[in-house]
Formats: C-alpha cells, structure tokens, sequence
C-alpha cells in the first residue's frame, strides 16, 4: 500500500529508527528525532544500494515518487542511479569552478593583480564582473556563446550606457582568452561582437583654453572657502596637470620636497610606468602649507570622513561647481588639455616634452623608455614657467 500526505503527516519518531515503505522501493527512513528522510533501495549486478532523496517535507512525496521512477529508468538502460549521481556533482563541481564569474575573478586575481595594475583599473574590471554576472556569470564559460553575451550587453545600451556596454565586451574578451590560455574554453565569444555596440560620438573633457578665463578660475580657486584639503588639490592641479585619478591618489611618500618631485609609482598610472612630476616653487610651497594641516604621512588628499581613503573622484568637479563654473566649461580633467594646449601655444617647449609632462603613452617602446632622460631638464624649466605664466595671468588679468 502506498503512503498518503496525512500518513506521512501522522508519523510519529520512536526510540529506534523505523521504515515506512511507499512503492517500488521508496520508503521513509523515521529518526528518533522526529527527521523523516526518503529513501531508496534497489539491486545493481545482484548487490543491494540506496539512494537518498531528501527530507521530507522539503522533498514531497511527488517529487520523492518521480526521482525514484527517475532511478528506475535508469537502472533499465543497464545504469547505476548512484554512481550517475556522483557523476552528476562532479560535473557540477566542475562547471561551478568554470563558471565565467570564477575564470573572472581568477584572471583579475592572478594576472591584473600580478601585473600590478592600478588599483582603478582593478576596480573597474570588478564592476565590469558585476554587470555582466547576473547573466552569464553562474554559466560554464564554455557555454556562453556571442548572442547571450550580446543580450547582456544591449541591456546595458538599453540604459544608455554605449562606452560601459563596450568595455564590458573588451573585459568579456580578455577573461575567455585567459580561459583559452588556461585550457578552459577554446574560442573568445566576445570577438565576434566587436563593432556591434553603438559607438558614440566622442566627447571631449571640458576646458578652458582661453587666458583670461583661466586667470578669473585661479582667482576663483583662490577664493574657495572650502575644505582645505579640496582647496589645495584645486591649487595644485592647474601646476601639475596630471589626471584626475593620479591626483587624488597621490600619497606623501611620494612627494620629496627637497628635491622638487613627486614620483607617482607605475601601479597608479594609466601607461603602468612610473612618472615623474618636477614640482615648481609654487606648488613646493602649497604642499608644504597643505602637510602643516594634514601631516606627512598617508593621503595627500584624504576623504573628508577617513584618512585611510583619498578624496572623492568628484570632489574637485564639485568644487568648480560651487564656484560657479558649469561642466560643459572646466573639468578636472580638462586642466590637462588646458595646460597642453596653452603650452604648445607658448612656442617656448619640445612638443615631445610636453607630451612626457603629460605623461601619455609613445608608440615607441624604446624612446619612451628614454624620454625622461632626454626631456627632463627642459620639463623641470617648463614647470617653473608654467607656475609663472599661471600666478602672472592670475594678477594681471585681474579685473
């Protein structure tokens, strides 16, 4: 006779363990704890073995009955339900130690890492993970193919985010070709895909070319009455143009002031290597005033809430907003194409030079390597006359 819900439901534990039998070799297995577990009992080559379904009432009694006919279909085709079983979470285990968001986190950990990366762009390659893990993260690499990643991403178009939908697919490529190279996956899904994102317009960084505006934002900047960490990093920034991000990661242990530089380690910087900043004898002395506030040591430009943190990324975008200048006429960012331009304008200086001041990348290996020792001397000349021309424009376009 086959068991019923309310039988089930009426079982009471014992002093011993007891059966009670459904059909076909199911039963339930009653603990003196009051557990009931389903179980299965079935002869392979003569030998008797069990199957453990579960416990109910977490496993149904329908659901109980259909793995054991599961089972039984099985043993027909001359197959061992136990032995499947075990097959079947090995391969599990396996496809969860391929999954895309596990290769993923490998190739950050094990390659960016190990290259020493810059933290940001660390920080990037694990949101690029976050937005493509919820749909193909949990999935063995090997079965993501082109159109389930290409849905990934026209969902991230479909919010108008066209430049993060297409470093996600460049992310995409690079973790399938380190699963190739690790004998994982054997094709890279994401190449094919390459060309069918939207590619916007470029926008280029607001700034301001024109003297006379650069002179009223140094007046401005002057003026800022705001926390004195941003003050400093609005005064610097104009001196040093370096990026955004370099910036408010500076810490002081790279600033020597008795030597006029500041050494932003290659791990920081986009081009991964390392670059050196002539400091001028202005910006000598706005680091000085700024370490009578904040100490030597750490950030040179903390958080407001916690030293052990550097200041916002948009900390210094919102400062030129509060002093009244919009986003379509100065950015943080824009200081670099600010002091670019008006520098190559001047005439005076090696384009080479400023280029290396700017510390964008050269096509050529070998003459990068060398441009620090071919330019310096002219760079740390440039950086002085820099500061000047700023505090000159600064004064004398005063209205």
């Amino acid at each position: 006779m086959t068991l019923t819900v309310a039988e089930i439901k009426a079982l009471k534990p014992r002093s011993k363990a007891y059966k009670k039998a459904d059909a076909g070799g199911l039963y339930l297995h009653i603990n003196p704890t009051g557990s009931k577990l389903w179980r299965y009992k079935f002869r392979i080559a003569g030998k008797e073995k069990l199957l453990a379904f579960g416990r109910w009432p977490e496993v149904s009694l329908a659901s109980a009955r259909e793995a054991r006919d599961l089972a039984k279909q099985q043993i027909a085709k001359g197959m061992d339900p136990s032995l499947e079983r075990k097959r079947n979470k090995a391969a599990a285990k396996v496809a969860a130690g391929t999954s895309f968001a596990v290769i993923a986190e490998e190739f950050i950990d094990r390659k960016l890492v190990a290259e020493g990366r810059a933290d940001g762009t660390l920080k990037k390659a694990r949101w690029f993970l976050k937005l493509l893990a919820p749909a193909i993260g949990k999935m063995p690499v090997t079965d993501v193919d082109s159109q389930m990643l290409l849905a990934a991403l026209r969902r991230l178009e479909a919010k108008g985010n066209y430049e993060t939908a297409k470093k996600c697919r460049s992310f995409a490529s690079r973790v399938f070709r380190y699963a190739i190279w690790t004998g994982r996956a054997k094709n890279d899904p994401a190449a094919s895909l390459q060309g069918a994102l939207i590619t916007r317009k470029a926008k280029h960084y607001a700034a301001i070319l024109e003297p006379k505006k650069l002179g009223g934002l140094l007046r401005a900047i002057d003026s800022y009455d705001g926390h004195p960490a941003t003050k400093f990093a609005l005064r610097i920034a104009p001196h040093v143009f370096v990026r955004p991000g370099e910036l408010r990661h500076a810490e002081w242990h790279e600033i020597n002031l008795h030597d006029a530089i500041w050494t932003i380690p290659a791990g920081k910087m986009k081009a991964r290597r390392e670059h050196a900043v002539p400091l001028s004898n202005q910006v000598q002395n706005y680091f000085t005033q700024l370490s009578n506030i904040t100490g030597v040591t750490g950030y040179v430009f903390p958080s407001f809430h916690t030293p052990k943190r550097p200041m916002s990324e948009n900390t210094v975008n919102v400062a030129f907003r509060r002093m009244g200048f919009g986003k379509d006429e100065v950015t943080a960012h824009g200081l670099r194409s600010t002091a670019s331009t008006l520098l190559n304008e001047s005439g005076l200086w090696n384009p080479d030079a400023i280029e290396r001041a700017l510390a964008h990348g050269d096509s050529n290996a070998v003459r990068g390597a060398y441009s620090r020792g071919n330019y310096w001397e002219e760079r740390v000349k440039m950086a002085q006359w820099w500061s000047d021309y700023l505090d000159q424009i600064s004064e004398s376009l005063s209205p």
